[in-house]
């Protein structure tokens, strides 16, 4: 999924320009607003808001032709954005001016990076040159995107096994070890991009695996959250098992990546710890 957010100035405008790339967009398209707070949920005239002030934590309002509303406490928008990644194309996010999320902005409004193009207005923005430069971004991928899309593999019927594995930001090894607060990513663009693909190619061609995909994030990445996934199907869960565990030991051994570790005492290179 292709995530851009969308930033206003004084004059504002984000909800027009989002309501222009819904339209221009194809394939499946999901938004998020960043409310100050919410309106009364309902449907067919029954207001679950009355549900929530009674204690609920989350509502959920359904009609019988499968249209829904939900409200809840407590989800973030990485929260957000990883529920809908398997299921949408594109995600446009109207505000979070802070998110680490690529972003237009329009007018005098201000954003964190990654700004990819800043617009006067939300009607003389160009979308054509906006999703040019989204789509030259990394999509936003979870765990889930890459299962579901071993899932829609051809040979799907012949697969009795998914197996994955998820490398995390560890804070430390030990209690007595100094925390580890992020670490933070580099790749050689283009090389690494060839030789992940040229990794899954090898990886599809054993007997029995249909299926691989593979992920690592760049960037900042915060101790607790995840780093890179291998994902396998495959017919029997010996081959699957045995397709990820070549899958991240030959992805650490063979891709250009750089790490950086920050912690409370300081920050290196991987590389400068080993020597």
């Amino acid at each position: 999924m292709q995530v851009l957010g969308i930033v206003g100035g004084t004059d504002g405008g984000t909800t027009t320009l989002v309501e222009r790339l819904v339209e221009r967009c194809e394939g499946r398209v999901a938004t998020v607003d960043h409310c100050s707070h919410l309106p009364g949920v309902g449907t067919d005239g029954n207001d679950t808001a009355s549900h929530r002030t009674a204690g609920a934590d989350e509502t959920v309002a359904l009609t019988d032709d499968g249209e829904w509303v939900a409200t809840g406490d407590g989800r973030t928008l990485s929260d957000t954005l990883d529920t809908l990644a398997p299921d949408y194309d594109y995600a446009f996010v109207d505000g979070y001016g802070d998110a680490a999320i690529p972003k237009v902005v329009l007018g005098d409004g201000t954003a964190a990076d990654p700004v990819l193009a800043r617009f006067d207005s939300a009607e003389d923005a160009d979308l054509d040159a906006a999703l040019d430069a989204l789509a030259e971004r990394d999509p936003y991928v979870t765990l889930e995107t890459l299962v579901e899309s071993v899932k829609r593999s051809p040979n799907e019927d012949r697969a009795g096994a998914i197996a994955t594995f998820t490398g995390r930001v560890r804070a430390k090894d030990g209690p007595a070890d100094r925390p580890t607060e992020r670490l933070e990513f580099e790749r050689y663009d283009g090389v690494a991009q060839a030789r992940m693909a040229d990794l899954r190619a090898d990886l599809e061609a054993r007997d029995g695996v249909h299926a691989v995909r593979l992920h690592h994030r760049t960037g900042t990445v915060v101790a607790g959250e995840d780093i890179v996934f291998v994902v396998v199907l495959a017919g029997h869960r010996e081959e699957a098992f045995c397709a990820v565990q070549d899958g991240i030991d030959r992805l650490k051994d063979e891709i250009p990546l750089f790490k950086k570790e920050v912690t409370v005492n300081g920050a290196f290179w991987a590389h400068e710890r080993d020597e």
